[in-house]
């Protein structure tokens, strides 16, 4: 096979923590060159990642704005087989304006690339499972025609990106990924990407939460970075690609909120300076009454306080939404897959951050 002939794989958000590692696992079981694009100045594209040394000519750096329509003009469209778009703004207090602009204009820009691209065998769209909203109940693996109630602009964002390729593009070769959150990078708990989940426990540690949002009967779905990478690397080498599947575990191998804060403090416990503070475990109070204290926050407490709530106060509602997500996809496209159990998978991961003080190590 020659290079003009064998597969190029263009993965957006190739500066981040799941386009690195996907990257990786790319070039190292297949034939197929990666253009790992990132954001920055067209003309100036960083050198590869320390990471990823060593793969030669077969990865090839990219950059650009993705709000700006000349995003991908250092993309040769001709060469371009597969598309993994992971390229997004993903904080919960994501301003509206800004999730329009990258979440939802720049998935316009790709798509507008990939019509450009006449070797594209396939295109995903890496979602999440939160692009649901506020839905309760069963979360099919199937498109979300009617927009729900959101928490949050980041959500709202995602689910609007999400109707682009059936509006836009309806005969493109595409599959939404929507991935649930990513809690470590393996089974065995290595935390190296922390998000709203590792911080808010971080708040729990230093006692800066003495309230939560929340139904401890609310599932929470955790996965490692290692399932979504496997994921996402079998829809673009694999036989099997479904219109929507949810990297996720089902509700029946996932915990819940009770569950996530009862085996945090059992963690918690066996560190001595925690042990030392004689913390108690949060209180969880209804959306109504979370608001209320958010709302009021500015009449007492100091910043630290202050800044914890405010933390939290963007996915609160989610943690009162009972979803059962389906995974039927996912298991046709990774049979092998087995879900760790959820009780160690959080220990571990929990273990985790305070050994290494959420990654600031101690001496």
């Amino acid at each position: 096979m020659t290079e003009a002939s064998a597969p190029q794989v263009l993965v957006t958000g190739g500066g981040g923590y799941l386009g690195q590692r996907l990257a990786r696992r790319l070039l190292e079981r297949s034939d197929a060159s990666v253009v790992l694009w990132v954001h920055g100045r067209p003309d100036a594209p960083p050198p590869p990642p320390a990471a990823l040394a060593g793969f030669g000519a077969r990865l090839r750096m990219a950059a650009g704005e993705l709000t700006d329509d000349g995003a991908f003009a250092g993309v040769d469209a001709h060469r371009v087989t597969h598309i993994v778009h992971g390229a997004a703004v993903t904080r919960f207090n994501v301003e509206s304006e800004l999730a329009d602009r990258v979440n939802v204009d720049g998935t316009r820009r790709v798509l507008a690339l990939a019509a450009r691209c006449d070797r594209l065998e396939h295109l995903t769209l890496v979602s999440t499972v939160y692009a649901a909203g506020l839905i309760s109940g069963e979360i099919a693996e199937a498109e979300l025609t009617r927009a729900p109630r959101f928490a949050n602009h980041y959500e709202r964002s995602k689910w609007e990106a999400e109707q682009l390729p059936r509006e836009l593009a309806p005969s493109l070769p595409a599959t939404i990924a929507r991935v649930a959150t990513v809690i470590a990078d393996d089974a065995g708990g290595v935390v190296t990407q922390r998000n709203a989940v590792h911080n808010t426990l971080k708040l729990l540690f230093h006692g800066l939460l003495s309230l939560l949002p929340g139904d401890p009967t609310t599932p929470v779905y955790f996965v490692t970075g290692d399932l979504v990478v496997d994921a996402l690397a079998a829809l673009v080498l694999g036989p099997v690609r479904p219109a929507v599947v949810h990297v996720s575990h089902g509700a029946e191998a996932s915990g819940t909120l009770g569950d996530l804060i009862d085996l945090a403090y059992e963690v918690f416990e066996r560190d001595p300076s925690f042990r030392a503070r004689r913390l108690l475990k949060p209180l969880l109070v209804d959306a109504g009454s979370f608001e209320l204290l958010v709302s009021g926050i500015d009449g007492f407490g100091g910043d630290a306080v202050r800044q914890a709530l405010i933390s939290v106060a963007p996915f609160a509602r989610q943690l009162f939404s009972s979803k059962h997500v389906r995974t039927d996809q996912l298991r046709a496209l990774l049979p092998d897959h087995q879900a760790p159990a959820p009780a160690e998978l959080v220990r571990n991961s929990v273990a985790n951050l305070v050994d290494t003080r959420w990654g600031r190590a101690t001496a």
